[in-house]
């Protein structure tokens, strides 16, 4: 599969016009993980996003006793780091390879540019990430109202 019919199988390019498919896909590279590679590390930096091409993760995020929970499992299609990229924060979650894993990566710094390039690209992404901050945040809730 090619980088431009990768990425627009993802939810958050899927509803960019074609050119900016193309103009990402250049920018991404690809890169494969063995099993118990970390992809991002809790509380690192956002260096980049990762998509998911083959393979499979896992992602965790320690408790405030330091015990890590998982908070799910991710494979072809997803998309992992792009609230670390677009606010610059740091890493919520640690995710690990549990397989071969083969990514495309597009790092902070070019997708900023793109965007600032193309800002008409951002009210096609905003309401994806904002849907995917909310089902984060469910998700977190969840776990937290699971232990109390």
């Amino acid at each position: 599969m090619s980088k431009e019919n990768a990425l627009a199988k993802v939810s958050l390019f899927a509803n960019l016009e074609p050119k900016y498919i193309k103009g990402i896909a250049q920018i991404c590279t690809e890169r494969t993980f063995n099993e118990g590679d970390v992809l991002m590390r809790q509380g690192d930096d956002g260096i980049g996003l990762y998509i998911i091409l083959a393979g499979k993760v896992k992602v965790e995020k320690a408790d405030q006793n330091g015990k890590q929970v998982e908070l799910a499992s991710n494979g072809p299609g997803d998309i992992m780091g792009e609230f670390s990229v677009l606010d610059g924060a740091k890493r919520t979650a640690t995710v690990t390879a549990v397989e071969t894993t083969n990514c495309l990566v597009l790092a902070s710094w070019e997708f900023n540019s793109f965007m600032k390039a193309h800002p008409e690209i951002a009210i096609d992404i905003l309401p994806i990430i904002l849907k995917r901050f909310r089902e984060t945040n469910d998700a977190l809730l969840g776990i937290s109202s699971a232990r109390s």
